[in-house]
């Protein structure tokens, strides 16, 4: 019988007496299939991606000059919304594994997969808020990848981010081709 067609049973005995031991592990069950410290390690790593963003997106917003500032500006303040959100997804799941977040000002850049530049004008800032939303892309499938079905639930939050992040990526290469 092919694998689409096998039917389907679950030893409902077994998971009653799973579900009553560990109980200090919360959600993760015997079935998590990830190594639990690698995936708090990456967790980790991409909140200090995402405070860094998050720090880098304020940074231009305020120092954000020219004629066309106000319009990328306003771009440069949402994305850092949409990143701190990011980060507190990410540090929400670190606790749920029984991890703890990170938010040491002293490592955020050590272990941030992108860097802090500050740009010299609009242009530049753009431009190096674009390579680091390229930086988080690449790490986030990547970390997606790793994953696959060891951990359904760390998958979709990577899922969900990197969606954003090509989503900001699309909007500083309009604002790179507008010429701003």
């Amino acid at each position: 019988m092919s694998k689409s067609h096998a039917s389907f049973e679950i030893d409902l005995k077994r998971v009653r007496e799973d579900a009553r031991r560990n109980l200090e592990q919360g959600p993760v069950t015997p079935g998590y299939g990830a190594d639990r410290e690698t995936v708090l390690k990456l967790l980790n790593d991409s909140l200090a991606t995402e405070l860094v963003c998050v720090l880098r997106y304020k940074r231009h917003y305020f120092m954000a000059k020219g004629i066309e500032s106000e319009s990328v500006a306003a771009e440069f303040l949402e994305h850092a919304t949409e990143e701190e959100q990011h980060a507190d997804m990410l540090a929400a799941r670190i606790v749920q594994l029984g991890g703890e977040p990170d938010f040491s000002p002293a490592h955020l850049v050590e272990h941030s997969h992108s860097e802090y530049k500050e740009g010299k004008d609009l242009h530049d800032m753009i431009r190096e808020n674009l390579i680091a939303e390229r930086i988080a892309i690449e790490s986030y499938r990547a970390i997606i990848h790793y994953l696959g079905d060891s951990d359904t639930t760390t998958r979709r939050i990577f899922e969900e981010i990197l969606a954003v992040e090509e989503e900001h990526a699309d909007d500083m290469t309009d604002l790179l081709d507008s010429g701003k």
